[in-house]
C-alpha cells in the first residue's frame, strides 16, 4: 500500500452553492466544481493542504437527514491550524458557530464548532 492515502471524504450537504460559500469564506480553496448533469463534482481544500472534502448534495430523503448527522452527534471532522485565534475568527466569520471556549489539552488547544449544515468539528491547534 505504498503511496496510498486518504485524499477526499464526503461531507453531504443541502445545497452546493450554499456549501462552496461557506467553506470558501472560512478558508477553504475550491478544487473542484465540475457539472456531472443531474450533480456536481464538488471539493474543497483547507488552506494549509491535506484531505480534500468532497460536497455532494443531498437527493433523496434519506440523504436529506443525514445532512448534518454523519458523525452521530459526536465531533468527526478535524481540521488543524498554526494560529488558533486567526482561524477562529475566520470561520466565525463564515458562520461557523463554537460551542465552547478554547481549552488546553495534551496535544494542543481545541474547541468544538458546528458549520451551517450541523457537522461537528474540533479546531485544534497541536501542541
Amino acid at each position: 500500500m505504498a503511496g496510498t492515502r486518504l485524499g477526499a471524504i464526503s461531507l453531504i450537504v443541502p445545497d452546493y452553492d450554499q456549501a462552496i460559500d461557506f467553506f470558501t469564506a472560512a478558508g477553504f480553496r475550491l478544487t473542484a466544481d465540475i457539472d456531472q448533469g443531474r450533480k456536481r463534482w464538488v471539493t474543497v481544500e483547507p488552506p494549509g493542504g491535506g484531505c480534500r472534502l468532497v460536497l455532494a448534495r443531498a437527493d433523496t430523503p434519506d440523504q436529506q437527514a443525514a445532512i448534518g448527522a454523519q458523525g452521530a452527534g459526536r465531533v468527526w471532522l478535524f481540521l488543524e491550524t498554526d494560529d488558533f485565534a486567526a482561524t477562529a475568527a475566520q470561520l466565525t466569520s463564515a458562520g461557523a458557530i463554537f460551542e465552547e471556549t478554547p481549552r488546553n489539552e495534551p496535544y494542543g488547544t481545541v474547541a468544538v464548532w458546528r458549520d451551517p449544515f450541523g457537522n461537528r468539528w474540533d479546531l485544534i491547534q497541536p501542541a
